[in-house]
C-alpha cells in the first residue's frame, strides 16, 4: 500500500492569511523551512492492486494533485463536510474527465446531505459526453461499517471533533484520523495494533476540537502504533521544533510526503 500526503495543514493552512506585510501569519513556524508551508489536509491511498482512494477534496486539490503527480483516482471518501475538506469539490471535474465516468463518493448520510445542500449539482445525473461540472455518485456508509472499494478494504469508525463527528478508517496496517479529539472504545479497538497511523495534531496545547501532542502520544502508546505521523497541523507546530522534540515513533507529515505501508 502507498499513501501520498497531499496536505497536512489545519483549516486555515500555514501560513494563515495576514502578517505584517500580508505575506502570511506563521505563528511559531519558521517561514524559511519549506516543510512548514502546509495546504489543507488530504491524502490519497493506493491499494496493492493500484486502486486509488482520495480522502477529502480541500481548497487546494488541483495544486496538490499536480504537485504529487497524481494523475487519477478511483473514488473519494469524505471524512466530514467542513469547508477545508470539501471546498475543492469543483476540481473533481478534472478527475471525472480522466476517469471518463462519475466517481463514487463515500460518506455518512449527514455528510452526503450537507454536500448536496451546498453543491447540489455534483449529484445530478451525468449526461455524456464530457464533463462541464463534477459528477459524483453518492454511496452512504455507516460508522463502524466495513466497506470495499475493489481490493481496498476499509473499516470505518467514529471520531469526536468538538461539537461534531468525523469519520476515521483503517485499511490493513494503515489508518487515518483527521479532525479528532475523542476516540471511543470501538474506534480504539479498530486501531489497536495498527502499524502506521496518520493522525491530526493541531497544536501542542489542549484544544476543544483537535487532539494535542500529549493526547496523540497517549493514544499511540496505548494502541502500540509503530509509526505515528502527525497531520492537520497549525502554526504552533514548527518543523524544526518537532524534529528536535517528538518522541521516537512519532513524526510530522509534510505536503508531498510519500509513505509505503
Amino acid at each position: 500500500m502507498r499513501v501520498w500526503v497531499l496536505g497536512c495543514g489545519g483549516s486555515a493552512g500555514v501560513p494563515m492569511l495576514g502578517g505584517t506585510d500580508g505575506s502570511g501569519e506563521w505563528g511559531g513556524c519558521d517561514p524559511a523551512e519549506p516543510r512548514n508551508r502546509r495546504t489543507r489536509s488530504s491524502i490519497v491511498v493506493e491499494s496493492d492492486g493500484g486502486v486509488r482512494l482520495l480522502v477529502d477534496t480541500g481548497p487546494e486539490l488541483r495544486e496538490q494533485l499536480l504537485s504529487c503527480h497524481i494523475e487519477r483516482v478511483d473514488a473519494i471518501l469524505y471524512t466530514h463536510a467542513h469547508a477545508d475538506h470539501v471546498a475543492g469539490i469543483d476540481d473533481v471535474r478534472g478527475l471525472n474527465r480522466i476517469a471518463g465516468r462519475p466517481l463514487e463518493a463515500l460518506a455518512s448520510r449527514s455528510v452526503l446531505r450537507e454536500i448536496e445542500r451546498r453543491f447540489d449539482y455534483v449529484f445530478q445525473p451525468w449526461s455524456p459526453p464530457g464533463f462541464y461540472r463534477p459528477v459524483l455518485m453518492p454511496r452512504e456508509v455507516g460508522l463502524g461499517q466495513e466497506v470495499a472499494i475493489q481490493d481496498l478494504d476499509l473499516r470505518l469508525f467514529e471520531q469526536g471533533h468538538g461539537r461534531s463527528v468525523t469519520l476515521g478508517f483503517r485499511a490493513g496496517r494503515f489508518a487515518y484520523s483527521t479532525d479528532v479529539v475523542r476516540l471511543d472504545q470501538p474506534a480504539l479497538d479498530i486501531l489497536l495494533g495498527v502499524d502506521t497511523w496518520i493522525v491530526a495534531c493541531f497544536q501542542r496545547a489542549a484544544h476543544p476540537a483537535h487532539a494535542d501532542l500529549e493526547l496523540v502520544r497517549t493514544w499511540s502508546s496505548r494502541l502500540g502504533v509503530r509509526r505515528t505521523i502527525l497531520t492537520h497541523m497549525g502554526t504552533d507546530m514548527d518543523w524544526g521544533w518537532m524534529q528536535r522534540n517528538l518522541p521516537a515513533g512519532i513524526e510530522a507529515a509534510y505536503d508531498g510526503m510519500r509513505i509505503t505501508v
